[in-house]
């Protein structure tokens, strides 16, 4: 798997975990929802993602978006 898509993957789970953690326990989860959202904004402008520079340390393959 690539850098690519294990970070849209990522990303992905913690947008629906966030969203069913709101549902059942409380709407403060939500927040976590906000921060993926801001964090996939900000790395599409800048280039920068923190989960990126990890997964490139565990040896994932890089391809066009974070190499």
């Amino acid at each position: 798997m690539s850098i690519d898509r294990a970070v849209m993957a990522f990303a992905g789970v913690m947008i629906l975990l966030g969203l069913a953690l709101a549902q059942i326990y409380s709407p403060y989860w939500l927040l976590l929802t906000a921060f993926v959202g801001l964090n996939l904004l900000q790395a599409s402008f800048t280039g920068f993602c923190p989960l990126a520079i990890m997964l490139k340390r565990l040896g994932f393959r890089s391809e066009a978006a974070f190499s």
